[in-house]
């Protein structure tokens, strides 16, 4: 499920809970809720992460375990 790979990338790269909740404008009570999958987390925060950490959403959310980004000329 998304909530424990959400969960291991902000562990990997050595942030808070709280760092991250910050970058999606929100709480750290609200961005634990999505990395123990009492709360989803909307589609819009998904794809600021998939930014942030420079991956695809298809890694997040457990579609593949392929942390890469997908290259711009798929995209396309």
């Amino acid at each position: 499920m998304y909530y424990s790979r959400i969960k291991e990338i902000r562990e990997d790269k050595g942030y808070t809970q709280k760092d991250i909740a910050k970058i999606l404008n929100t709480t750290q009570q609200q961005y634990s809720k999505y990395e123990l999958g009492i709360q989803i987390i909307p589609l819009e925060k998904i794809n600021t992460l998939a930014n942030y950490y420079n991956t695809s959403i298809d890694y997040l959310v457990g579609r593949t375990d392929i942390r890469k980004p997908y290259p711009k000329s798929i995209l396309k």
